[in-house]
């Protein structure tokens, strides 16, 4: 954007050039973000540490001096509005990497901010596509948020306004992504359908919304022994199947899953619409606190990590890592990077819905390959005519031996599958504790034609 400096005094000229600064700093860490690593726990905090704090700067300063950002810079409301949703942003990829569900929240109440004060409203009027698409995806964001939240009416009424908005997007500008744009709408309505399709009615007839989080209402104390001295520290959610149900980048299972492993959040909407779209309170009583400022935003601090960036020392819900089909590569980087963070006394799980990878052997004598597994994704490579003649193990297939490796640390597996029966082999070579769960072969009979393979633990 270019600004005009002529006609504004040293003060004036001082305010829009830090407002510029601050702009393209907040927009250089933020891209960089993207090239941060998916795994492990010491890399990426310090990064985000200095992320949220320009955005900090950048929210507080647009909110000081907005009469003259507006006379004299010409800054524009959905130009607030995009400061909004990139600190909506943050907040919701540091609730993907520490699992911990007040921050979605804080996504939240950016997200509820941008729309409530209508921040991108004047957006169809600048004529400019780019805008549009970000306001798209601005939807597409919240409507996450809100499923993962169980916000289940406010959905479907961001469901109804992205509809009219890729209309209106579709009709204007005719755009070479008219047919993505409908496919993730079509995308969101099925998946919104098929998460409520069993339903649980009060007395009055009225759909009461279930959340599968832990709460205090559902987890009864249980007396601990000298026993029960592990605890659920690193998870892995893999959804692999070709014919499932999802939205963006997570399937109906392991949107699923991740809420039975986390506890339900604290609820806290009450400040949504006061004088900023987070002001400031007090600091959760856990390892990530929220720093604030009378009148600024709230980030994130580590506060309870150690010195040289280990894992925070008390952690409300279990880390997790969550793939959507991802390669054989991928699911040992990521497992591999669980096990390797994992604390004393502490666990792995691993949950794992994937289609069936069969074998054609005979006569099986290594349990951990010759029965196949579960298939995980690949790039096409070129098939090599004599292959099945020399009957390898197929690559793209993870292994009941795969698995071997892992079981040297405390180790629960899950795996929904139609060929979920040949993990039940993985022995105890190690000697540590080794549960594993498998979905069933057969389908009760009331439920034969309605789906194509077992139904979901």
């Amino acid at each position: 954007m270019v600004v005009k400096m002529a006609g504004m005094d040293d003060h004036e000229r001082k305010i829009v050039i830090e407002f510029c600064h601050l702009l393209e700093k907040s927009k250089q860490l933020f891209n960089g973000l993207r090239d941060l690593p998916q795994y492990g726990h010491k890399q990426w905090q310090a990064y985000f540490g200095r992320t949220f704090d320009i955005y900090t700067k950048l929210w507080k300063f647009q909110q000081q001096h907005r009469q003259i950002l507006d006379t004299k810079y010409g800054l524009k409301r959905w130009q607030i509005g995009e400061i909004a949703s990139k600190i909506g942003q943050l907040y919701y990829h540091y609730y993907l990497r520490t699992s911990e569900t007040n921050y979605l929240n804080e996504a939240y109440s950016f997200y509820a901010a941008i729309r409530g004060r209508a921040y991108y409203s004047r957006a169809a009027k600048e004529d400019r596509s780019d805008l549009m698409v970000k306001k798209l995806r601005y939807y597409a964001r919240f409507i996450v948020v809100c499923l993962l939240l169980k916000k289940m009416k406010l959905v479907r009424d961001l469901v109804t306004e992205l509809d009219k908005q890729i209309v209106d997007y579709t009709s204007t500008y005719e755009p070479d992504d008219q047919l993505e744009w409908s496919l993730v709408l079509e995308e969101i309505k099925s998946f919104i359908k098929a998460d409520g399709i069993v339903s649980v009615l009060h007395a009055d007839s009225n759909t009461i919304v279930l959340s599968h989080r832990l709460s205090p209402l559902t987890t009864p104390p249980v007396e601990k022994s000298t026993l029960m001295n592990l605890s659920l520290q690193e998870i892995l959610i893999i959804g692999n199947c070709n014919d499932q149900v999802k939205f963006s980048e997570l399937t109906m299972d392991m949107f699923r899953m991740l809420q039975t492993l986390e506890r339900e959040p604290q609820d806290e909407f009450n400040h949504i619409y006061d004088a900023s779209p987070a002001p400031g309170r007090v600091p959760f009583e856990k390892s990530y606190s929220l720093s604030s400022t009378k009148g600024g935003v709230g980030y994130p601090v580590v506060t309870g990590c150690q010195e040289n960036g280990d894992r925070p020392i008390k952690r409300e819900n279990p880390h997790k890592y969550l793939l959507y089909k991802p390669t054989f590569s991928q699911v040992m980087v990521f497992l591999s990077s669980g096990f390797k963070e994992l604390p004393t006394n502490g666990a792995l799980l691993l949950y794992i819905s994937a289609d069936g990878c069969f074998t054609t052997s005979k006569h099986p004598e290594d349990m951990g390959y010759d029965l196949g597994g579960v298939v995980t994704s690949s790039k096409k490579e070129t098939d090599h005519s004599n292959k099945r003649a020399m009957h390898l193990k197929e690559m793209h297939c993870l292994h009941p031996g795969d698995l071997y490796p892992f079981t040297r640390k405390p180790f629960f597996v899950i795996v929904d599958s139609d060929n979920s029966f040949v993990f039940q082999h993985i022995p105890r070579y190690f000697g540590q504790p080794l549960v594993i769960l498998m979905s069933p072969q057969d389908i009760p009979s009331n439920f034969q034609g309605k789906h194509n393979r077992p139904v979901c633990i």
